[in-house]
């Protein structure tokens, strides 16, 4: 029974007991102003029940003192004097629930003062006979209620020592599931040093030319890297201790990361990936960009690791709300799908579809857990609809501030004509796949405001060139690889052709053919639909250059050797000049015996660490005059690492292994003018 249900039980009772005492009041005619006072203090208990003021240990004892005093008004009179015994057991019972020693040793000493009260009364001429029978019955009732009183001291012992025992054990399992999960975090975060060294030598070797070998080496390197981040997001998911690094971000970033990250996977099953984005959802928002690119990745590796055959469908729209807007991201395959159970278990953690060791399926079952606990930390829900052997739809919604509310993706005022949209709908083996192709393209014709035309065969396409003026058509590889001839020599003409392919896939030579590299999404058809037969490098959303910074000076510091020479490769990269130092006392003597824009900081080495380093460093700097950037490089990548960095006194923070995007961002954010200075740089 719960507090609300054991409350209200024991009111129940009081309220049952104080109406008989008020009818026993008026029969027996005792004191005439006691039963109004009962009557208001059973109205007023209810009261204080259903408004739950005051709080309920002193509402406890307000029933037990509002008992008492009934209790004592039944007990003084003396016709009531071989009731006693009953009343006091009566209370005994009821309140032997609140597991209070004090109440019980209350009501027995209540029944004493009471029994003595009515020998005081006797002895001075009350009617009461004390013959053997009444004897015997008051020896019978004291010897009741006092064992009545022992039984129940011995039930309150015993609860409060299995309730002692409970919560000692709950703060056992408590504890071990903290050092195991502080075990988890200290695992994840030792990791990532060799992590970094794995990733970072072997693309050394891959350019190189060193060979496959080389690419499955770091591409197995990307995976652990996965792996312990996924760790340590359980962990801080777990304990409820997820920290948000919000920052402004562009939205088409998202879609990018799902495409990107389907062509890094292992696509062996040969799926179908569907992206459509909602072109209306706002260019920029504001939000924890990283921990939408994590939910998006657990949702299509989940998606690909549970689908056999068919594909998967990534749906981005917002909905406008008065914060802002919520973005939903739904992620829908034509997998093995869940039951009803499996559904319901997926937010508890580690849970797997197949747990057997010879499970098809690979990872460690965190991945819905986590998508779950970075959902709700930002306010945010999950849904999943699934059915066996059909297919699973997960929906992520969460709110979002919005920057700039100008549509992500539009398409050119100056553009004119029809589209056609060239697809034989025979061709997929399960019927959903093309079902998918047909809403991203009616989604997105919708959202941009043009005109879309479906056609399946060729002789649809000639009745659709009389009626309409077509300026652009897009198919699929089969489609033109069936009527290339076809094809090329309408791409020589006014109309754009544009076909989306597997990989290494060409069009004929001469021919204008455009090629939009598999997943088909919607940035590249934008493309094409703005530039016509000059769009090019449809590969990827984000075509910016990489940045260099001419001649800036870096120190980098780091007590791991092998760190400091993958560092060291891959600042080259960037035209940075750099020097290493092992120690953070080295660094602060390279530091003032030379001339540096930034220093890159690890932050757990021996004797000083980077923290004391970098704050001496900063102490020197403004000693000598000078200005320095220092940069966290660190494994230390908990949630809130950023702003704990940054806080004592860091410039900028970048986690080992060491992410490309993210090292250019932040040296794009805190080098700007240094690049300039030291001979420019271009973005």
């Amino acid at each position: 029974m719960n507090q609300t249900n054991h409350e209200r039980f024991t009111i129940l009772l009081m309220s049952l007991a104080f109406f008989g005492l008020t009818v026993e009041s008026f029969v027996a005619g005792w004191e005439f102003w006691v039963p109004p006072l009962i009557i208001l203090g059973t109205l007023s208990i209810w009261l204080m029940h259903i408004s739950g003021y005051p709080e309920y240990n002193i509402r406890k004892v307000a029933y037990f003192i509002l008992s008492m005093l009934a209790v004592f008004f039944h007990g003084v009179h003396d016709s009531s004097f071989f009731d006693i015994a009953l009343i006091v057991v009566f209370a005994m019972v009821t309140f032997s629930f609140y597991n209070n020693a004090y109440m019980m040793n209350c009501l027995i000493a209540e029944y004493i003062t009471l029994l003595c009260l009515q020998f005081f009364v006797i002895s001075h001429g009350s009617g009461i006979v004390f013959d053997t029978m009444n004897i015997s019955r008051v020896f019978l009732h004291v010897s009741i209620v006092f064992m009545m009183y022992y039984c129940s001291m011995k039930v309150i012992s015993s609860r409060t020592e299995m309730q002692q025992s409970y919560e000692d054990s709950e703060q056992q399992i408590e504890a071990v599931d903290a050092d195991m999960e502080d075990f988890l975090s200290n695992i994840s975060h030792e990791l990532r040093t060799p992590v970094n060294v794995v990733n970072g030598m072997s693309e050394m070797l891959i350019k190189k030319d060193a060979g496959n070998e080389a690419i499955n080496i770091k591409n197995a390197g990307i995976r652990l890297a996965y792996q312990i981040e996924d760790i340590q997001d359980y962990t801080e998911c777990k304990r409820e201790k997820v920290i948000l690094e919000e920052d402004d971000y562009m939205s088409t970033s998202l879609i990018n990361d799902v495409v990107v990250g389907f062509r890094f996977l292992n696509n062996e099953k040969k799926l179908e990936l569907i992206v459509d984005i909602d072109p209306s959802v706002p260019s920029k928002m504001y939000g924890d960009v990283k921990k939408l690119h994590k939910i998006f990745r657990h949702l299509l590796e989940n998606a690909i690791k549970f689908t056999r055959k068919g594909g998967i469908y990534v749906k981005m729209f917002s909905e406008n709300t008065d914060y802002g807007v919520n973005l939903c991201i739904e992620m829908t395959d034509t997998g093995i799908g869940m039951d009803r159970w499996s559904v319901a278990s997926v937010s508890k953690g580690m849970y797997q579809v197949n747990k057997k060791r010879n499970r098809s399926s690979g990872g460690i079952g965190l991945g819905l857990f986590i998508v779950y606990g970075f959902a709700h930390r930002m306010g945010g829900f999950v849904k999943i609809e699934s059915e066996k052997h059909v297919g699973t739809t997960v929906r992520v919604t969460i709110p979002q501030k919005v920057i700039d509310k100008e549509p992500c993706l539009a398409i050119s005022k100056s553009f004119s004509g029809d589209i056609v949209f060239h697809v034989r709908s025979d061709k997929y083996k399960v019927p959903k796949v093309r079902d998918f192709y047909r809403a991203m393209a009616t989604n997105l014709a919708s959202g941009i405001g043009v005109p879309l035309y479906p056609a399946e065969t060729i002789k649809e396409i000639d009745r659709l060139k009389e009626k309409l003026d077509i300026s652009v058509i897009f198919m699929g590889q089969e489609e033109y690889e069936e009527n290339p001839a076809y094809f090329d020599e309408m791409s020589k003409g006014d109309v754009v052709v544009a076909v989306s392919a597997n990989a290494g896939f060409k069009a004929t030579p001469g021919s204008a053919v455009l090629v939009m590299p598999k997943p088909l999404y919607a940035y590249p058809v934008i493309k094409v639909l703005n530039e016509g037969k000059n769009a090019g490098n449809l590969a990827n959303m984000e075509q910016t250059e990489r940045p260099t910074f001419t001649n800036v000076r870096a120190l980098i510091v780091d007590d791991e050797p092998m760190n400091l020479i993958v560092a060291t490769e891959l600042f080259k990269e960037y035209e940075i000049i750099t020097e290493t130092a092992g120690s953070g006392k080295e660094a602060i003597s390279k530091f003032r015996n030379n001339d540096y824009d930034v220093v890159f900081m690890d932050h757990m080495m021996p004797g000083m660490d980077g923290v004391e380093a970098m704050k001496q460093i900063k102490a020197a700097a403004q000693e000598m005059k000078k200005s320095i950037i220092v940069i966290a490089l660190t494994a230390n990548a908990v949630s809130g690492a950023r702003e704990m960095f940054i806080k004592e006194g860091f410039d900028g923070f970048i986690a080992k292994p060491i992410n490309i995007a993210d090292f250019e961002r932040v040296m794009m954010r805190e080098l700007p003018k240094s690049g300039e200075d030291k001979g420019g740089q271009s973005a």
